[in-house]
Formats: C-alpha cells, structure tokens, sequence
C-alpha cells in the first residue's frame, strides 16, 4: 500500500529530507510503500542483497551483525525520523552489511532503487545530506561498538582475552573501510557521469583522490541558450570533512549556475552562503566558466584556482593572462580573477588543480607546471578526454608509484 500525505508531512521531521520543498514530500509520502513489523521480524539479514531504503515511522529497529549467534553485536538503534539501506542502493548489487530486527511494533516507509535515484537526479543537494549523515553514523557507531566491547571483556574476562579483542578491532576496521568504500562511492555519484556533447566542441574530465574521499569535483553542464558550465574545484586538505565541504560547495555553485549569472557573480553568491554557514576554517579554490558554443568564448572567473592552459593548434602552450584571486570561504568579500578567452578551432584548454603540478617522483622532484605545459603539447589531442587519460597516465608513469599527496583532477575543453 502507499501512504498517502498528510497536512503535517512526517518526512518534514526527518533530517535528511528536511530541506526538500512542500510538494517534493507530498509526492514521496505517496509514492512510498508502507511496511509493518512486529516485534522481534527480521526486515533483512547480514548478506542479503539490498533494493530498498527505508525511513522509520514509528517503533525501534535493531541494526546488527552475527544476528542469532554467541557474538552477536548489536551496532545501533534507529527510532523514528531515521532510515537505513542507503548503502545498497548506492552500490547495486551491493549485499547488506548488517541486519535489521523490529525491537516492538515498527512502521517503515520503503524506498526503491528507482525512486531514491530520481529523487538524487531532482536534488543532487541530497548527496551532501547523506554524506554528513555516514560521517555521524561513523561516530556514533564506534561509541556503540567501544561500549559493547567493553561490556563483553568485563563479563568474559579472560576467556575472550586478547584473541577476542583482536577479532573485535579486526571487524570495526573492516567496517570502517566499508563506510568510506560507501562515502567515496556518494562521492563519486556527484561528478558527471556522462559529459555534453556538442558538434563543435567536446569535454573530458578525470579525477584521482588521494585517498578514499577528496575534495577536488568538477562539472560539465548544458545551461540552454547554446552555452555550457564548466567548473572545477580543489578544497583544502583531504579526508572526509574535505568531501563533505566538497559536496557542498559543489551543490552551491551549481546551484547558483542554474540562474544564468555570469561566472563571477556565481562565485562570489557561492562564497556569501559557504561564510555564511560553514563554521570550520575549510575553503576552496575553483574556477568556473561559460563556454558560448555559438562564438567560441569561454568566460570565466577564478577564486583562487591555477590558471588554465590553452594549446592552440601549432602545439604552442600558454598560461592564460590572470590577476590575484581569493579562494571561497575564508572571507565574506572576495576579489575574483574575471577574464575570458576565444577558443579557436583545433585548440585545447585546460584545467587542472595543483595536485598535478606537485605530485612527486620517487625521488621528490615535483612534475611541475613546465613539464605539464611539455606534456600537453606532445599529446594525441584526438579528443578533449584523450587529452585527460594521456596526461593522468603520464602523471602516474612519472610518480612511479610514490606516496600521492594531493588529489588530481583534469578537465579540457576542445574546439573540434
């Protein structure tokens, strides 16, 4: 059965959902299949393939692992307002890494794999929601794991002693990977999945993290009226705090992209909500431009982002013309480089963040901007992506398998 909305929509309460409009929640608390337990059901085991997310309505569900043995771990408890299940349908395919039981009368609404992607490709803000969400659950999984265990060696004592401990680090820590596996794989739904393709122009794109998560995006995006966004990213440090800073400067720019500003203006609005609402000293370098496919002139703005590089079809390389900029995030009033550049038939541009220029050999030299600038003119520019694969392999021949220290993210723009 369906649940049909209500004058106080219950999805309103919960926080991921909290942010979406009036209408948005209507149609949800339709479209969703109600789903009742009682005490001690099982909604799904440990290993089962998963399909569905679920949003609890009432009652207490129990998410464990070993469910029905002598280890048996209890890892959380969800009450009303929370859900469970996102993993599965980030990963299709993917298996249930815990199991879930009713503690009581529970009410669920269930969400299907086609409804939780479409409801993503309507708002893509979403992403970020989840990803703080994992972070939370993270935490507060590990609090609940430390606790269990402590319990378990004041009662077992001896009979578990150190193997049993060693066991217990060994699960948290597979599941930990598992939550980052999760968290880099929402990551990497928020990158473009399929790039525009125009008759005169193509665009490519590549990204390789330094870890797990980054905080390096970029974007390519149809704007109507025959022009194209194209934006590219770099957040300050690494890790998880540097993805969710990513995901929502990523979700902002674009956001302010939608309503046909110019490239400067779009940053310095994307700038005014970041102070405004992040509380960390986190910030973001970027650049984001306007391609008008009609006349071949790439506005553009940069906070703070390395100035792109054009190879015209001669093969000569230069470093765009630029003036100072300041990255989002740090102050409420910024000064942007604004410029912008005709991309003649046969020419590449393109952008980079610094991961590229200061990823190392095994012996410490930096690749830098010169050897990058030689690169790109003795590549096979058959296309805009080529021209990204060719330069991240010749990137990594030359790190040689050394430590990377920051994360790589390419994006080119070719005139055909």
């Amino acid at each position: 059965m369906k649940h049909e909305s209500t004058s106080e929509n219950l999805l309103g309460r919960i926080p991921l959902f909290a942010d979406l409009p009036a209408e948005e929640l209507d149609r949800l608390m339709s479209a969703l299949d109600v789903v009742n337990l009682k005490s001690g059901d099982i909604l799904f085991r440990e290993g089962d393939l998963g399909e569905h997310l679920y949003v609890m309505v009432k009652g207490e569900l129990e998410i464990n692992m070993a469910s029905d043995t002598d280890n048996e771990l209890i890892l959380n408890i969800l009450k009303e307002g929370e859900y469970v299940g996102e993993m599965s349908l980030i990963m299709p395919g993917g298996r249930r890494t815990a199991g879930a039981r009713a503690r009581g009368d529970v009410v669920l609404l269930s969400m299907s794999r086609q409804q939780f992607q479409d409801l993503l490709h309507r708002h893509p803000e979403l992403a970020n929601a989840m990803v703080k969400v994992l972070s939370q659950r993270l935490d507060n999984t590990n609090v609940s794991t430390f606790r269990d265990l402590t319990e378990k060696n004041r009662q077992l004592q001896e009979a578990f002693d150190e193997l049993k401990a060693a066991q217990a680090q060994l699960i948290e820590k597979e599941r930990m990977e598992r939550e980052l596996k999760v968290a880099a794989d929402i990551q990497m739904s928020i990158l473009p999945d399929i790039l525009p393709i125009h008759a005169s122009y193509d665009f490519g794109g590549r990204i390789l993290p330094a870890r797990q998560v980054g905080g390096d995006f970029y974007d390519v995006f149809d704007l109507g009226n025959n022009k194209i966004g194209v934006l590219i990213g770099d957040v300050a440090d690494k890790g998880v705090p540097s993805a969710i800073f990513m995901a929502r400067a990523h979700a902002l720019i674009i956001a302010e992209a939608d309503r046909a500003m110019t490239p400067g203006e779009v940053l310095l609005m994307a700038n005014t909500h970041i102070t405004r609402f992040e509380k960390s000293r986190q910030f973001v370098t970027a650049l984001y431009g306007v391609l008008d496919t009609t006349t071949g002139e790439f506005s553009y703005a940069r906070a703070g982002h390395e100035p792109p590089l054009l190879l015209d079809s001669q093969g000569v390389v230069q470093r765009l013309p630029h003036q100072p900029g300041m990255a989002l995030g740090l102050w409420e009033d910024i000064m942007l480089d604004e410029n912008s550049v005709h991309l003649p038939q046969g020419s590449l541009l393109l952008m980079f963040t610094d991961g590229m220029t200061d990823c190392r050999d095994p012996q410490g030299v930096a690749f830098g901007l010169e050897r990058l600038k030689q690169t790109l003119t003795g590549l096979d520019h058959t296309s805009a992506q080529s021209s990204c694969d060719q330069l991240l392999a010749t990137l990594m021949n030359y790190q040689d398998g050394s430590k990377q220290d920051d994360d790589v993210t390419l994006v080119a723009v070719h005139a055909k």
